[in-house]
Protein backbone atom coordinates (compact mmCIF):
# COMPACT_ATOMS: atom_id res chain seq x y z
CA UNK A 1 0.00 0.00 0.00
CA UNK A 2 1.07 3.20 -0.46
CA UNK A 3 0.17 6.89 -0.35
CA UNK A 4 -0.35 9.52 -3.28
CA UNK A 5 -1.85 13.02 -3.91
CA UNK A 6 -1.58 12.14 -7.59
CA UNK A 7 -5.48 11.57 -9.19
CA UNK A 8 -6.88 7.56 -8.89
CA UNK A 9 -7.20 7.65 -12.22
CA UNK A 10 -2.90 7.90 -12.30
CA UNK A 11 -2.81 5.57 -9.80
CA UNK A 12 -4.85 3.00 -12.04
CA UNK A 13 -2.94 3.72 -15.18
CA UNK A 14 0.60 3.31 -13.05
CA UNK A 15 -0.41 -0.30 -11.95
CA UNK A 16 -0.46 -1.56 -15.93
CA UNK A 17 3.59 -0.81 -15.20
CA UNK A 18 3.54 -3.95 -13.02
CA UNK A 19 1.72 -6.14 -15.72
CA UNK A 20 4.58 -5.05 -18.08
CA UNK A 21 7.17 -5.66 -15.49
CA UNK A 22 5.87 -8.96 -15.24
CA UNK A 23 5.63 -9.74 -18.63
CA UNK A 24 9.34 -9.00 -19.13
CA UNK A 25 9.94 -11.34 -15.86
CA UNK A 26 8.49 -13.93 -18.19
CA UNK A 27 10.01 -13.66 -21.35
CA UNK A 28 13.48 -13.89 -19.57
CA UNK A 29 12.21 -17.43 -18.80
CA UNK A 30 12.02 -18.08 -22.69
CA UNK A 31 15.85 -16.40 -23.21
CA UNK A 32 18.62 -18.61 -24.64
CA UNK A 33 21.89 -17.91 -21.43
CA UNK A 34 24.39 -16.57 -23.30
CA UNK A 35 27.94 -15.02 -22.09
CA UNK A 36 28.41 -13.35 -25.99
CA UNK A 37 28.54 -9.63 -25.85
CA UNK A 38 27.54 -9.88 -29.88
CA UNK A 39 24.61 -7.26 -30.03
CA UNK A 40 22.85 -8.94 -32.48
CA UNK A 41 23.21 -12.14 -31.31
CA UNK A 42 21.96 -11.42 -27.95
CA UNK A 43 18.93 -9.36 -29.84
CA UNK A 44 17.79 -12.58 -31.61
CA UNK A 45 17.57 -14.29 -28.28
CA UNK A 46 15.46 -11.84 -26.76
CA UNK A 47 13.24 -11.28 -29.95
CA UNK A 48 13.16 -15.32 -30.35
CA UNK A 49 12.36 -15.43 -26.37
CA UNK A 50 9.30 -12.87 -27.35
CA UNK A 51 7.80 -15.04 -29.66
CA UNK A 52 8.04 -18.20 -27.72
CA UNK A 53 6.05 -15.87 -24.59
CA UNK A 54 3.85 -15.00 -27.65
CA UNK A 55 3.02 -18.09 -28.73
CA UNK A 56 2.87 -19.50 -25.22
CA UNK A 57 0.07 -16.82 -24.09
CA UNK A 58 -2.02 -17.57 -27.04
CA UNK A 59 -2.14 -21.41 -26.61
CA UNK A 60 -2.82 -20.30 -22.83
CA UNK A 61 -6.04 -18.53 -24.01
CA UNK A 62 -7.25 -20.78 -26.85
CA UNK A 63 -6.94 -23.42 -24.20
CA UNK A 64 -8.94 -21.43 -21.71
CA UNK A 65 -11.59 -20.06 -24.53
CA UNK A 66 -12.13 -24.04 -25.35
CA UNK A 67 -12.28 -25.17 -21.72
CA UNK A 68 -14.06 -22.75 -20.08
CA UNK A 69 -15.66 -20.12 -22.64
CA UNK A 70 -13.61 -17.17 -20.63
CA UNK A 71 -10.13 -15.86 -20.30
CA UNK A 72 -8.35 -15.44 -16.60
CA UNK A 73 -5.39 -14.05 -16.59
CA UNK A 74 -3.57 -16.33 -14.23
CA UNK A 75 -2.98 -19.53 -16.71
CA UNK A 76 -3.42 -22.99 -17.36
CA UNK A 77 -1.06 -24.01 -19.37
CA UNK A 78 2.01 -22.50 -17.77
CA UNK A 79 5.89 -21.20 -19.00
CA UNK A 80 7.55 -24.29 -17.54
CA UNK A 81 5.04 -26.82 -19.03
CA UNK A 82 5.21 -25.21 -22.40
CA UNK A 83 9.53 -25.01 -21.79
CA UNK A 84 9.40 -29.24 -21.07
CA UNK A 85 7.17 -29.73 -24.14
CA UNK A 86 9.35 -27.70 -26.76
CA UNK A 87 12.64 -28.86 -24.66
CA UNK A 88 11.25 -32.50 -25.51
CA UNK A 89 10.01 -31.71 -29.19
CA UNK A 90 13.27 -30.40 -30.10
CA UNK A 91 15.75 -31.72 -27.80
CA UNK A 92 17.04 -28.27 -27.38
CA UNK A 93 17.12 -26.80 -23.64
Amino acid sequence: MFLTNAPARAVREYSYRWEIESGYKSIKRFMAATTSKDFVLRFFYFAFACLLYSIWRAVDLLVQVALTDEYENSPIVTAQNTLTLLQNRTGVG
